[in-house]
């Protein structure tokens, strides 16, 4: 089972919480669904928010009446995904504010479905997929962090989920020097943003990026590639992705 829920919020009035407010809102949301934070090599919980305009300012963000907020939470595995389903949010309230919940969204699906549409039914490959990354995008390289859309780190930050939590293994390097070889960036239009912690910061990217697969790529492999794109909207991607790094959609494709 996977899923993906999509919370829109509102606040009635000013919040102004310290630039590193996610860690307490996902601490806060993992105990409401009885769920640990941080045991987990891989997380099976992917955490995005509060997306939408809150201006920072020496240290703080503010968030203010009359704007909305996406938060959202996806499950990679069954017991991740029940305890999303199942969170019943009316309110959140931390570090003394209080947003109101105004509308919620479920995307749902599963490996065995995911699989079967991209790969085993072996439809017309897609050539081309728009990625919109609303929230920071960086890549561990040994003691550094890459923020930067590269084809073959997206592809394997995907794989390693997918091989980890999945029913059926897809394969590992030989894959992602295939990926590599076939799938090119196009175009981008990508901007530094940092995402803030307790101790320092991360530095990713936002914005969209077009990934073309090349002419002549065998079908097979094109379609490897569409699963793992169409997966990275519930796995997120690169570094962080429980403390709310690494959101995307795919706006085409």
């Amino acid at each position: 089972m996977l899923i993906r829920s999509t919370w829109t919020l509102t606040t009635h009035e000013t919040a102004v919480l310290p630039r590193a407010y996610g860690l307490e809102l996902v601490k806060v949301l993992h105990q409401r669904m009885g769920m640990e934070l941080g045991g987990e090599r891989i997380p099976s919980v992917a955490f995005a928010g509060l997306v939408g305009y809150s201006p920072p300012s020496q240290g703080f963000v503010s968030f203010y009446p009359g704007e909305f907020y996406q938060l959202s939470l996806s499950g990679l595995q069954e017991k991740a995904a029940k305890a999303i389903a199942s969170l019943c949010l009316e309110s959140v309230e931390f570090l003394g504010a209080r947003f109101t919940v105004v509308n919620r969204q479920d995307e749902r699906s599963c490996y065995e479905q995911l699989y079967t549409s991209f790969v085993a039914n072996e439809p017309e490959p897609m050539r081309r997929f728009e990625l919109e990354f609303t929230t920071p995008t960086a890549f561990a390289q040994q003691r550094l962090y890459l923020p930067f859309p590269l084809p073959a780190l997206m592809f394997r930050s995907w794989l390693e989920r997918w091989n980890h939590f999945a029913p059926v293994y897809l394969g590992r390097d030989e894959l992602i020097g295939y990926l590599s070889e076939f799938v090119m960036v196009q175009r981008h239009q990508i901007k530094t943003r940092s995402l803030q912690l307790q101790r320092g910061y991360v530095n990713g990217f936002v914005g969209d990026v077009r990934l073309q697969v090349l002419k002549g790529t065998d079908p097979l492999l094109a379609n490897v590639a569409s699963l793992l794109v169409h997966y990275g909207q519930f796995a997120g991607t690169g570094v962080k992705t429980r403390l709310g790094m690494g959101q995307m959609f795919l706006k085409f494709g």
